[in-house]
């Protein structure tokens, strides 16, 4: 019965942790989709009979449906009921346990990409790396801006986006970018997509061929992995300083087609490239006539120091892709992103894109930018900025205990995770584990390197972490970090 595993799934979060209710049963009902206990075109019970079935208050449920509304898993028919959205893939019966799975069917490729990096391991907990906190979006207002695109529609805002997304919004992201990032581009350049995976994977398949030579940053960002994986590229890691990537001579040896870059804050370790480094990396493409890939995944995000400025503002050569998203600001399901190319690539690009993506969302985009617009994103984004940075700053007071000269911490100026440095002889993995068992998730810093061995550490999100659970969890970090230090 729906209803009995509902209150098991609550009493399973109410004990792990201290979210709001309605959360605690958005992410029940959620984790019940998306391990098929409830199925595509399943209907839900009304919100009246889980109020009485769940003994909740009807604001509580009535706030988790709608949020799972507003990010697609349930759909409301008028005079009906609500059900598990359609796009839900519909869950068959499991006859073999996980790990029987006939990986052997896969191709190469499709046994690495299943294999590696195995993200949903880290979906929405405390202090999971790049999860953002969503639960305070204004769910309601973004409803009536989406619910009034709709009844405006033109038939045309109904058809796959040839232009390269919808014009306003187009216009508000070069205008923001203009703005802080000091990017130099016209409305032209932009390219709404369904997020930076996207993005970095029509850069792969324009800018590249089978078998050409990426160069990431190691240790590299995972999503950025599969992608030039999933492309058939050769990926050629370049280790990370205190300065951001820094490729040696013999680096120069496999020379690269594309340059994948965090230079704003590095991900994992957050370094912020320097400008001598810039130079050089801007220098090395223009030799070897490389495309650079920048990802400014979190640049809204900095709590200390002045604003560091895109390496798109210093390409004169017109060789530097930009990209970025609005799922840390607003919420993950969004899936809207912006990729800036140089000018004589907009053309091919926007056709690549119609051609092999078939863009849409126009009134979903239509949304955002009148969201924008009336200064509803400059709010959310002030609101998310003070929120993370109350919570960077307990993070930070809960680790002082085991900071010194075997620890120390990196990356904390910026964006929603910061990496606790350890010695190359501790085991980080060991230590993710034994923290796991404390009903924490942090990821070892030596989960993300491509070829290096001497990165070790953990990488720590608040993002999603209240700070009451900050309070509370921090300090149990602290004492395990400081165990671990003592054994090694």
């Amino acid at each position: 019965m729906l209803s009995e595993l509902l209150l098991t799934d609550i009493a399973r979060l109410s004990a792990q942790s201290k979210l709001p209710l309605h959360r605690q049963l958005y992410e029940a009902l959620r984790r019940a989709i998306l391990d098929g206990k409830l199925s595509a075109g399943d209907r839900l019970p009304s919100s009246r009979e889980l109020t009485q079935d769940l003994n909740l208050s009807r604001n509580t449920v009535v706030a988790a449906l709608s949020q799972l509304g507003v990010e697609g898993y349930l759909v409301s028919r008028v005079g009906s009921g609500t059900y598990v959205n359609d796009s839900v893939p519909k869950s068959a019966p499991c006859r073999h346990p996980p790990h029987a799975i006939q990986t052997a069917k896969l191709s190469r490729r499709g046994q690495s990409l299943a294999t590696t990096f195995c993200a949903d391991k880290l979906e929405v907990q405390p202090f999971t790396p790049g999860i953002a906190d969503f639960s305070v979006f204004p769910v309601a207002l973004w409803q009536r801006l989406q619910n009034k695109h709709w009844r405006m529609t033109y038939p045309d805002m109904l058809d796959y986006s040839y232009s390269g997304g919808y014009a306003p919004l187009r216009r508000a992201v070069a205008d923001y970018l203009r703005v802080f990032r000091s990017v130099t581009l016209e409305v032209d350049q932009v390219i709404i997509t369904s997020g930076t995976h996207q993005s970095l994977e029509l850069c792969a398949q324009l800018l590249a061929d089978h078998g050409d030579t990426v160069w990431l940053e190691d240790p590299a960002y995972w999503g950025a992995v599969k992608a030039f994986m999933a492309t058939g590229l050769n990926l050629h890691p370049v280790a990370v300083d205190q300065q951001g990537i820094a490729p040696r001579i013999e680096d120069e040896a496999t020379p690269p087609r594309l340059i994948y870059l965090t230079p704003s804050h590095q991900y994992p370790m957050g370094a912020a490239m320097s400008l001598a480094r810039r130079h050089q990396i801007l220098s090395i493409a223009r030799k070897h006539k490389a495309w650079i890939l920048e990802d400014d995944y979190d640049s809204e995000f900095r709590f200390s120091g002045p604003p560091i400025s895109s390496l798109a503002g210093l390409d004169a050569d017109e060789r530097v892709l930009y990209m970025g998203s609005f799922s840390k600001v607003l919420y993950p399901g969004l899936k809207l992103a912006y990729l800036v190319v140089p000018k004589g690539l907009v053309a091919s690009f926007k056709q690549a894109h119609y051609d092999l993506n078939r863009p849409g969302q126009m009134p979903l985009q239509a949304a955002l930018a009148e969201f924008i617009e009336m200064g509803h994103f400059a709010s959310a984004l002030r609101r998310t900025r003070q929120s993370y940075a109350e919570r960077r700053h307990c993070l930070l007071e809960a680790l002082k205990p085991c900071l010194g000269a075997q620890a120390y911490i990196s990356g904390a100026e910026q964006g929603l995770h910061l990496c606790l440095r350890l010695p190359a002889a501790v085991d980080d993995k060991a230590l993710a584990d034994r923290i796991s068992q404390q009903g924490l998730t942090v990821r070892p810093l030596s989960a993300y390197c491509l070829k290096r061995k001497d990165a070790k550490g953990l990488v720590i999100g608040y993002g999603y972490a209240p700070l009451a659970e900050i309070e509370r969890c921090g300090p149990l970090l602290a004492r395990a970090v400081t165990d671990s230090l003592t054994r090694t």
